[in-house]
Order: structure tokens, then sequence, then C-alpha cells
């Protein structure tokens, strides 16, 4: 007997019926052929943790010129003994093109028994059913279909379907078919008008049909007309009807790969699911009366969804052949019997799971050998934890909720915070939402008109006398948003307190009004003699710090002759902005403005200046609007300022010392213009453009040769990948003896300077933390050098003639070790010693790091 491919499985009553279809050969040249339909009835024994075969039983039937198929097989109700048996759908296909089809029933017994057959001139593939009778229901070219045991005559239903969701029984109704077909809308609609006008809009409507009644059902008891278009399988958890309306509870899963949770017709949960092509759900009753929700999916996936206050994934399983819902342990309770696929074995029930996602768990493969008779009580007092476990994770989850409800509110304040900054810069007048708006209740009169001093006083302090923006402009350059500010020659403040922000328009309010971004410092020679650039520099690892990206003292030492000419540039994601095809942003700048008061002190103040507007469009960014453009131009590149400074503002700075001790370094320039394709700006010849096609394109380099054999060569790149393949490249021309070092940002002198002072700065800050520490003590304690407390030399020495004179000197001597322990021991307030910390860890951490630079 050799085993069919065909194999179905069913659950009843807490076993697991194996079917499968098996052909038996007679004697050769004899025509003749046999096919049996086995069947296996398994039980999970709570022992062995096994399944193991209780009985098994065959149904023969003669396959001469045919072939034999299983349909589907499903448990259903026998209307003549109201019994629930297994029931198989089998097809018998013959040479001219007719189909035959077979019901058979199941007994206790494992006899077969032929409910009724049926032939047709095509083949049932489409929403196949079976239900109470038992009976047959199938869909075929948009007509329904159904046949059962009573009448064993194939009848039509009068209704047209383009799918069938759901088949089942419905209180006082029967048998109902749920599908799907198109609106119908007639003169004299009995339903609402929000359903006409549902049926209107999508085209399609849900419609239930009742088999037994030939009654058609309203489908908005079961759930909108608008999901008609995306539902494609449903269940139907409850049914009843109270004070004669029918109240439907079920859940469906929608072709957009969601679980939709339906109440009385209207959505109440909604769960995205993990896998794509969900195909069927059903559900599960838990020993902690969870109800679980199984969803199947094309792929052999399976996931199930839980409902507690509200629709989650609760555990997923892949390579799954079949699930299956029954008692299989006899707990009281359902479980989940999960059949996965396992090539390695021909026995179908040797990789397998049983869980209900609580006290529940088997699964094959483990060794329960050391199991003992108490594991019953364990499982159960494993249980009561599981419950505990429950009811701690309910209360986390409550929290967790008040948490989001509380970072809702934040939002809402940043973004009406934003809104407010927006309309100050742009001298307008912000008005607050009342309470009625937000929601609220309002505890006193709202003022309808701040009053007017407020409107003038808000009003002057967005005005900012300061005038410090020459030029606004922005570029593309590759993935990066380019936005610069130029600075007007008058430009006093430091450059270490000024920064650019970019804020979206009010009008774009579907997203973040505060874009992330990056700012960088350049500063450039006005005769494009030499180039400067603040790069952001790798910090050490131990500490972190404000770093001066200006290098505002070496370039006053290296270049002091020559103007700057000074930019501050904000960089940002471009892919974020483009989502929304086009996007308006207002550039503000910050800088700390200091006044002298008259006690030397020195008051900081806050001050923005609004810069501008940009606006960016995708359309624009396809067309190169703002594209960076570097081209050669009579053995120069040409670009303009604003070109050279965002090439630079995306790259970042790498400096090598080359050193030579057998030839000169002559190949570095012959490698910079030859093999790199460089060229130099055409107002600073120092600095040159790699026009070289590839991932090196775009970098810039400066080559100063301090002597023939010395040179530093600085290169502005975009990453790490283009710093190793330039340094690749240069290595190979290179003459052996040479030594690459990489310099740290700034020269040698001014950083031992900085060091110096740093150091200085850090003593000083100890010392004035000590002697603050020490006058304090001063003043709370009373020392041993007061008037009339003193041990000069004189009395001293007349002490020391008498024995009483020793020991009141010895008192005296301890008294004044007892006042000094506990000028030492003495507390010190909180904020104090906080103050006294930062003032020494910041002195700290400034000589730390030029050290480190130096090293």
């Amino acid at each position: 007997m050799l085993l069919g491919e065909q194999e179905q499985f069913l659950s009843y009553n807490g076993e697991v019926l194996l079917f499968q279809l098996s052909k038996t050969e007679h004697v050769e040249g004899a025509a003749d052929k046999t096919t049996n339909l086995c069947v296996r009835r398994m039980a999970f024994n709570r022992d062995t943790k096994l399944f193991v075969q209780k009985s098994s039983g065959a149904f023969s039937m003669r396959a001469s010129h045919l072939k034999i198929e299983i349909i589907c097989c499903s448990c259903t109700m026998d209307s003549r003994t109201g019994i629930i048996l297994p029931c198989i759908l089998m097809k018998k296909k013959k040479r001219n093109n007719v189909v035959k089809y077979l019901l058979l029933l199941l007994h206790s017994s494992n006899q077969f028994e032929q409910s009724f057959n049926f032939k047709l001139d095509y083949e049932l593939k489409e929403d196949i059913r079976l239900f109470t009778g038992p009976s047959v229901l199938w869909r075929h070219a948009n007509k329904l279909f159904y046949i059962s045991s009573d009448t064993c005559t194939v009848l039509s239903a009068p209704v047209h379907l383009s799918s069938v969701v759901w088949t089942g029984e419905i209180e006082d109704e029967g048998t109902v078919v749920l599908g799907i077909r198109t609106a119908c809308l007639p003169d004299s609609e009995e339903e609402d008008e929000f359903s006409t006008s549902d049926r209107a809009i999508w085209g399609t409507e849900f419609f239930g049909y009742a088999i037994e009644t030939q009654k058609r059902l309203t489908g908005t008891c079961f759930m909108p007309h608008a999901y008609s278009r995306v539902v494609s399988s449903v269940y139907v958890c409850k049914n009843e009807v109270l004070k004669k309306q029918l109240r439907i509870s079920l859940v469906a899963i929608t072709r957009k790969n969601q679980l939709i949770w339906f109440q009385d017709g209207l959505p109440k949960g909604v769960c995205e699911l993990p896998y794509e092509k969900p195909c069927t759900v059903k559900t599960a009753v838990t020993s902690s009366n969870d109800v679980l929700f199984i969803v199947s999916f094309a792929s052999g996936n399976v996931c199930v969804v839980q409902r507690r206050d509200s629709l989650q994934v609760a555990s997923t399983w892949q390579k799954v052949k079949s699930v299956l819902v029954d008692d299989f342990v006899g707990s009281g309770s359902e479980q989940l019997l999960l059949l996965f696929k396992d090539s390695s074995s021909t026995d179908v029930l040797s990789t397998f799971k049983i869980t209900d996602l609580g006290g529940v768990n088997y699964a094959s493969g483990i060794n329960y050998k050391h199991d003992v008779p108490a594991a019953e009580g364990l499982q159960e007092n494993g249980l009561l934890t599981v419950q505990a476990l429950e009811t701690r994770l309910q209360a986390g989850y409550t929290s967790v909720r008040e948490l989001q409800q509380h970072l809702r509110l934040k939002k809402k304040v940043i973004l009406e915070s934003c809104r407010a900054l927006i309309d100050l810069v742009e001298e307008r007048t912000h008005i607050l939402p009342t309470a009625k708006e937000e929601g609220l209740v309002s505890l006193w009169d709202d003022v309808e008109n701040p009053p007017p001093s407020l409107s003038k006083e808000t009003s002057l302090a967005s005005k900012t006398p300061e005038h410090f923006i020459e030029k606004l402009w922005q570029r593309v350059v590759g993935d990066s948003l380019v936005v610069g500010v130029k600075l007007t020659e008058s430009f006093y403040l430091s450059l270490s307190d000024v920064s650019l922000s970019l804020v979206v328009d009010q009008n774009f309010c579907s997203i973040s009004p505060i874009i992330e971004c990056r700012n960088k410092i350049i500063k450039l020679k006005k005769a494009f003699s030499a180039l400067a650039v603040s790069s952001c520099q790798i910090e050490p690892p131990p500490k972190k710090m404000k770093l001066d990206l200006h290098g505002k003292n070496d370039m006053k030492k290296e270049f002091p002759q020559l103007d700057e000419a000074k930019s501050v540039i904000a960089v940002t994601s471009l892919s974020p902005l483009l989502a929304f095809h086009r996007v308006c942003c207002i550039v503000l700048l910050h800088a700390k403005k200091q006044k002298h008061q008259t006690d030397g002190l020195q008051e900081s103040k806050k001050i923005t200046v609004l810069c501008g507007k940009i606006s960016l469009s995708l359309e624009d960014v396809s067309n190169g609007k703002y594209s960076v453009k570097m081209l050669k131009d009579n053995s120069y590149c040409t670009g303009s300022l604003e070109d050279i400074l965002a090439v630079l503002a995306v790259s970042v700075r790498f400096s090598f010392q080359i050193v030579s001790s057998d030839c000169t370094l002559t190949p570095v320039n012959s490698w910079l213009l030859g093999e790199m394709e460089c060229t130099p700006f055409k107002e600073c010849h120092d600095n040159i453009f790699c026009h070289k096609a590839g991932i090196m394109y775009g970098t810039v380099f400066k080559w100063t040769l301090k002597n023939p054999f010395e040179g530093l060569l600085t290169l502005f790149c975009r990453n790490l990948t283009v710093l190793f393949q330039c340094l690749y490249s240069l290595i190979r021309v290179l003459p052996p003896s040479c030594d690459v070092k990489l310099l740290r940002c700034g020269s040698k002198g001014v950083l031992t300077q900085q060091l110096a002072l740093a150091l200085e700065k850090e003593m000083l800050t100890l010392r004035n933390s000590f002697f603050s520490k020490e006058s304090k003590a001063e003043n709370s304690l009373t020392w041993g050098n007061e008037p009339g407390k003193t041990i000069s030399g004189a009395p001293v020495a007349s002490l020391l003639d008498s024995e009483e004179g020793v020991q009141q000197f010895r008192k005296k001597l301890q008294d004044e070790r007892k006042e000094s322990v506990l000028s030492m021991n003495q507390t010190m307030n909180g904020a104090l010693y906080q103050e006294i910390s930062l003032k020494i860890a910041a002195a700290q951490l400034n000589s730390d790091m030029i050290a480190w630079r130096l090293s």
C-alpha cells in the first residue's frame, strides 16, 4: 500500500483525525484499481507527551479511469440525529468532463457512510463550505448553489455574490451565508441614508442570505459596506437576538493585512498583521477565558491575536502545515495544535506544538522523562502564577497608556510653542487656542482679546535692531540640504554662540515643525589665498565637551593680515523633506550678546534674528536647481562661493603630515594633478577639486609643502570610505620610506599655550574652591588662635617650668587639635558642593581635551 500525497487534518472531541488516500494495485494485467480513504484517530498522551493512534478505518472506492481527490472536511451536524460528525467531500473526475462528488460521514466506529452524491459538468473551485444537514454550498459564475442530504438535488439561490466570506448559524435564522455583491440601489430603500450613500460610494455591499427561510438579511448588521472591498474572510464570534434586534460580534481579516473586530456593525478595534496574504481566521477560548484569534497565511505562517483592552499580536509561528483548535489535553478549555512541516520525518504528527499561551505548553522533541506525578499540581501553580503576572501586566499597560497620554500632551505643547515662535519672529500676534478648542472646560471666563499692552510688548520684543545677515542661500549635495547665512562684516559677536534653526512653516502642520540639523561655521579669506574650515572633531572616549569649531586663535596666528568672510551653515537630511513634495522653511539665527555691567561682570542675552524663508520642492531638486556646479575652465575649477561652502559643509576634514627622509615629495603634486584629476579653484590655487569619476569625485585637497622633505596634506571628503581610497592611492605613489601621520586639529604651538592656560585655570579653580570652603569654616567654628587663647612663646616657656603648667599646656593643645578636626569634618551645603564640583569638572575637562589634541 502506497500512501498518496493527499492528507487532511480535522479535530474532533479532542482527537486528531488524519485522512489519507492510498491506492492498492491488483495482480499484473488487472484493469480494476481500488482507492482507499483511510482515517487514523490520534490522541495526545499526557504521560509520554506524544500522539498515539487509538483506532483506524477505511473506505474503499473503485478508481478505474478515475482521479479521486479530497476536497475538504469539516465537522457538521447530522439533521437526523442532531449529532455533530466529521464530514468529508470527495471528488471523482471522469474522462468526459463529468465530475462526481461524494459526501461521507464518519461515525464513532470508524465506519464511513455515504450521505449523498451529485454530478456536475464543472469542478468546484470557489467558496466551498460544509454546513448542517450535512449540506454543501459553493459559488460558481457569481451564483450561489447548495445541496443537502434532505433534497439530494442541486439548488440555486436567487442571489449573485462575488465572494462568500462566512457561512454559519444565526439565531432565529438558521444557516446564513454572508457575501459581497455589487451594490443594488432601488428607488425605495428601506435602509437608512448612511447605508445607501455608503454603498453608492464603494459600489459593493455586504449581503446576508438565510438558506432555510430564503430570507435576505441587512449586511450592515455585520459591518459597514465600506469594508466590502477589502474584507476576505470573517468569523462570527457571537450572535443573539435582544429586544427583537440582532446583535453580532465578529472579526474580519482584510487584504490590507489587518484584523478588525466589529461589534453590532461598528469597528471596535484593529490590529496590523505581521505577514501578508491572510487566508482564514478562527477563535479559541483558553482556560483564563481569553479569546484568541488564530490567523493563517498563504505562506504557511500563523499568528495569534489576543483581545484585552486592544487587539495585539501575541505570538507567531512559521512553516505551519495545519493549525487545529480543540481540547487536546483534556483540561476543559481549548488549545492550539500546530503541525509543522518536517521533511526529515514521514510521521505527520512528529513535529507539533500544543499551547494556549498560558499554562498549557507542550512541544515535540522535548524530553519529559523526568516528569513526576506532581507535575499537574505544578502546572496548576504555574497557571496561578501566570494569572498574577497577567494582573501585573495589565497594571503596567495602564501606566503605559497614561504615559502615552502625557507624551501626546507634551507634543501638543511643543507644537503650540513652535507656532508661537514663528509668530514672534514674523511679528504676528499669537492667539492661544480656547479651552473649547482644546476639549477642556474653562474654570474662568476666556478673554477674547488680549490687553493692548501685551500685544505691544510682544511686537516690540520681536524687533531686533541688529542687521547681521548679508545673504541667505541653499544647496543640495547628495542626500543633504545645505542652508547658509553669510554674515556681514559688522558682525561682532562670538561665533561659538551662533547657530541656525530650520522651522517648517505653520501651513505644513502634518510634520514636526522643528527640523533636526547640524551647524557648522566656515571662515573664508576674502582674497581666497587661504582656506580654513571648521570641522567636527573626534572627541576622546572618556569625555565630551562643546568644541571650538571656528579655530579662532589658529587662524589669527596663521593669517593675521587678511579679513575674514564668515558664514553659518546648517546641514540636514533631504529625503524626509522631499516626502512632502513641497516644503517652506523659516531660517532663524541664534546668537548671544554680551553686556558689560558697572561691576565688571558680563550679562549674556540670547537674541533670535529672522534670516528669511527657503522653499524646496521635488521638481526643483529633480531639475538640479540647487545642485552644486563644479566645472573645468582652462585648467581651473569654476564654482561660486556658495558651491564651495556647500561641498565643505558636508565633508569631514582630515590632515596628514607626510615626511620623507630619503627623497623629495614631488610625487604628491603629480598624483593630485594627474591620477586624481584635480584642478585648483580659480580664486584659491591652494585648494584643488577632484574631478575623478567615481566615489572620490567632489573631494577637496590642500597640499602645503613646508620643505622638500615635509608637507601637510588636508582632505575634505564625504566619508571614511573615500578617505581610505584616497590614502590607498596615495601610498602607491609615495616612496617606501615616507611616514604618513594623522594630525589633530590645531597647531602644536597654539595648543601648548592653550594647555598652559587651561592648567593654570584648573589650579586657580581648585584654590578658589578650597579657600571658599575654608572661609565658610572660619565663620562657623572657633579657632584656638583667638585673643586670650594663643600659646605664644613667653607663656609657653613659663608653663613648662612646673608640672601644673605642663598639664595646662597639654590640655590647650588637645583642645586645639579637636577644633582642627572639627573644621576638617564639617558638612557642606548641597548647592555649594554642586557649584564647586561643576567648576572643577569643567576646568579639568578643558585641560584634558587640549592635552588629547596635543598628543
